[in-house]
């Protein structure tokens, strides 16, 4: 009898331990941008309670991580999304969820080109050097050009570099917040452990805007084809990094607000927070520093996009959803070429043609787009984990506790991202959102009509 091997190349299965999976994660969440961008907005809504938004939205998370966790543990496929929910809530609505964080995915790495271009010119700036700043284009083509590099090259290299550049970023915030709290003098803060005099209502609108600074740490689930004994450590890699995050995330909330006396109106005020903090600990060369944190886990956090876009573009090509093309891996490296390609394209031209607006403003616009999708697909991961246990006869109370407390703290997360309607632009961002979301189902609706076998496709394993 002949056996006829298939000789089609395939990604590279166990390259990931479990380190490089939390840094695929840990890099996509990119920690450093909560302190240098995120927080102004959660401390000129809840003050002095901005740690307790942000321990809340930890809180919710962890939930959220928990369900994938559940999940991941079944499927072991670089889908992740599209798998967990398609063999679930039904092939389409799974199809929905992945086209969805494709587009999350994408969006964050524009986010991040743009971000990059503003943190160079400040660090140069910073130095004294705003001279040499090269052409803001040429900046953002040389970014995508490194991290596309780095995400075609090797799965390992690029995860391992983008752990290696957010650890750096991290620790030399904080250095420079310790010395910061330091030079204050003491570590409590009777205005921020005064529970009764915080302002509520404002923690729980600040909630939408602290679970923004997560995204992302659910990526390590896109690389689970290439990560060693994944039904164990894509969901320690998610939950962990969903933990350490919050930790991070409450802990420099807390002491930045506390060297700042609670002056939470300054740092609201401020397009650099964490610069106010610092200059107004009398370290006023520390920026130097902090924006060149800031670069190198912007960059990280790029890196990690493009890895987790490509994987998603390459599982539902295998499956017969994208173009054949998409399934191309490349014969050496591994990697699923033609998708990296493809993701750092839009990359790209996406960063190219909303630079015009402002590093800043065009930013705040991709991230918000990205940020409408991972909710989304938050909350059916939060409604599907429990129906994959029962399917497979071992959902058990605490799996509907989880589900139950994701998929509240997510419906009101959700809620809050579009009401009260923001002002204009900002306002077009939920209809364009929805208009991308209409594509995508529009499109898969036919494809499975014109081939209704394809329903029935995402029930076995087409990345093989």
């Amino acid at each position: 009898m002949t056996i006829v091997k298939n000789k089609r190349p395939q990604l590279r299965t166990g390259a990931l331990g479990l380190v490089d999976s939390i840094g695929q994660s840990v890099a996509n969440i990119s920690p450093t941008l909560m302190p240098a961008l995120n927080i102004a907005v959660v401390a000129g809504l809840a003050g002095s309670g901005s740690w307790l938004g942000f321990l809340i939205a930890s809180i919710g998370i962890v939930f959220v991580a928990l369900n994938i966790a559940t999940l991941s543990r079944r499927h072991t496929l670089s889908g992740s999304y599209f798998i967990y929910i398609g063999r679930t809530a039904g092939p389409l609505a799974g199809l929905i969820a992945g086209w969805l964080m494709i587009g999350a995915y994408l969006a964050t790495a524009i986010a991040l080109a743009l971000a990059m271009v503003l943190f160079l010119e400040n660090l140069l700036a910073s130095l004294g050097l705003k001279a040499l700043m090269p052409n803001s284009y040429a900046a953002l083509c040389t970014f995508v050009a490194v991290t596309g590099w780095a995400a075609w090259r090797d799965v390992r290299l690029s995860a391992r570099f983008g752990l290696i550049l957010e650890v750096a970023s991290v620790v030399i915030l904080l250095a420079i917040t310790t010395v910061a709290v330091v030079q204050h003098g003491t570590v409590i803060d009777p205005r921020q452990l005064d529970f009764g005099q915080h302002g509520y209502s404002g923690i729980m609108t600040s909630l939408t805007f602290a679970v923004f600074s997560f995204v992302g740490f659910e990526s390590a689930a896109t690389l689970a084809r290439e990560t060693r004994n994944p039904a164990r450590n894509v969901g320690l890699a998610v939950t962990m990094s969903a933990l350490l995050s919050g930790l991070f995330f409450v802990g420099i909330t807390y002491f930045m607000v506390l060297v700042m006396e609670g002056d939470t109106r300054a740092l609201a005020d401020s397009s650099a927070p964490f610069i106010v903090m610092t200059e107004r600990a009398g370290l006023t060369a520390a920026g130097t520093a902090m924006y060149f944190g800031a670069l190198i886990s912007g960059l990280a956090c790029m890196l990690a996009s493009l890895n987790a876009a490509s994987r998603l573009l390459f599982s539902m090509a295998r499956y017969g959803y994208l173009a054949r093309r998409l399934t191309t891996v490349h014969p050496r490296h591994r990697t699923p070429s033609v998708a990296v390609v493809l993701s750092a394209a839009v990359t790209l031209l996406g960063g190219l043609a909303t630079l015009q607006l402002g590093p800043l403003e065009a930013f705040g616009f991709a991230g918000t787009l990205a940020t409408f999708g991972f909710l989304a697909v938050y909350f059916l991961i939060c409604l599907a984990a429990p129906l994959d246990q029962f399917e497979a006869g071992t959902l058990v109370v605490r799996h509907l506790l989880v589900s139950g407390g994701g998929t509240l703290i997510m419906t009101f997360v959700i809620l809050g991202s579009v009401y009260p309607v923001p002002l204009w632009p900002l306002n077009l961002l939920p209809w364009l959102f929805l208009a991308y979301l209409a594509v995508g189902a529009a499109w898969f609706y036919l494809l499975t009509k014109r081939r209704p076998d394809l329903l029935q496709a995402i029930f076995s394993d087409r990345e093989s």
